[in-house]
């Protein structure tokens, strides 16, 4: 049976919702994020909205909660009018935001529905959660320098790494990155636009990424006449993140995938991820989960998601303290136990 098909027909009671703000200030910026409680028959379920502009997350919350969701619905007839519903009071900066919402209130509404019927995801989808593979993703500033990767790797000697390779690393950093063995992934950026991580297509990055890291998954790069030569021996490595939205993106790569990396906030509509997954395991397309900086509940929806469809790929999905300066002692390394909540949509962490 489709994934969505198992889910679809739980009954779902909505009497109202309340945001909840979240803030956390991170080296270049403020980071925000708003929780979705959505509330009905005694039960609460709770969704995270991802959205990266700061005045887009307070204009929501001082709007409050004005969207119609109350009422005696099926997840799947709510899902869709969530879908038609324009969730922000007005127009966002980037078209991608209304996925990280829609997937708020989505991701909310799945929650509730199992709580209200009292079972966990994985007992309605059929699936056993397993422990999961997670990375560290990083960026290592500007200038960049190695500490952020010394100050992890001496405290956390297995821990993974997917890191934001830019134009600024020196061939001694390569060499120095290489040796330690612990970069899994390497993120080019380069389908990103307008943003403050961009980085532009540069061959000779691309060259050195290829060189000293022969085993690693090369993600997001832009294909040009100098760029395509250099990663076309390569295709099988090359993953892809920022243009994933939909199933349909998967037949629009430049080469036919072997990887993706597929976030459910990117993609909004519970319904597409729930094809997204089963289409990838039909096609035998791996899959990786990656996170949004979330700040709540929703690191542990992702980090369960990716023990129930792919635990075993290089998820970054890190628990949330790898993001900071220095993480604290004591972390759980990988892999992660998933622990989900007796019942519900969550961790039991968050439960």
């Amino acid at each position: 049976m489709p994934t969505f098909d198992r889910l679809a027909g739980l009954p779902l009671r909505v009497d109202g919702y309340a945001l909840e703000d979240r803030r956390q200030d991170w080296q270049h910026f403020t980071r925000a994020t708003t929780t979705i409680h959505l509330h009905g028959a005694g039960e609460q379920g709770l969704g995270e909205d991802v959205t990266y502009q700061v005045e887009e997350h307070d204009a929501l919350q001082a709007a409050g909660a004005v969207l119609d969701l109350a009422g005696e619905w099926t997840l799947e007839a709510f899902c869709e009018h969530v879908g038609a519903l324009d969730l922000f009071p007005a127009t966002p900066q980037t078209e991608v935001s209304r996925l990280y919402r829609r997937w708020a209130f989505e991701s909310a509404a799945l929650d509730l529905a199992l709580r209200q019927a009292g079972a966990p995801l994985h007992e309605v989808v059929g699936r056993d959660p397993v422990p999961l593979t997670f990375v560290n993703s990083l960026r290592l500033g500007e200038p960049p320098t190695l500490e952020p990767v010394r100050v992890r790797l001496e405290r956390y000697p297995t821990l993974r790494l997917k890191l934001d390779a830019v134009s600024e690393w020196t061939e001694d950093m390569f060499a120095w990155l290489a040796q330690t063995g612990a970069v899994d992934s390497v993120d080019l950026k380069g389908m990103y636009r307008g943003t403050t991580v961009d980085q532009p297509p540069d061959p000779v990055l691309y060259g050195r990424v290829v060189e000293w890291f022969p085993e690693a998954w090369i993600e997001d790069p832009w294909l040009n006449a100098k760029t395509r030569p250099i990663l076309e021996p390569h295709r099988d490595r090359v993953t892809w993140d920022a243009p994933i939205h939909a199933l349909a993106d998967l037949d629009g790569l430049p080469w036919p995938p072997r990887m993706v990396n597929v976030k459910p906030s990117r993609v909004g509509s519970l319904r597409e991820l729930c094809a997204m997954y089963d289409a990838c395991a039909r096609r035998g397309i791996g899959m990786y989960g990656g996170g949004q900086g979330e700040l709540g509940v929703g690191r542990g929806q992702i980090q369960l998601l990716a023990a129930l469809f792919h635990p075993d790929a290089p998820n970054d999905v890190a628990p949330r303290p790898y993001n900071d300066a220095v993480p604290p002692p004591g972390l759980p390394s990988s892999p992660l136990d998933p622990d989900p909540a007796p019942i519900g949509f969550r961790r039991a962490d968050d439960a």
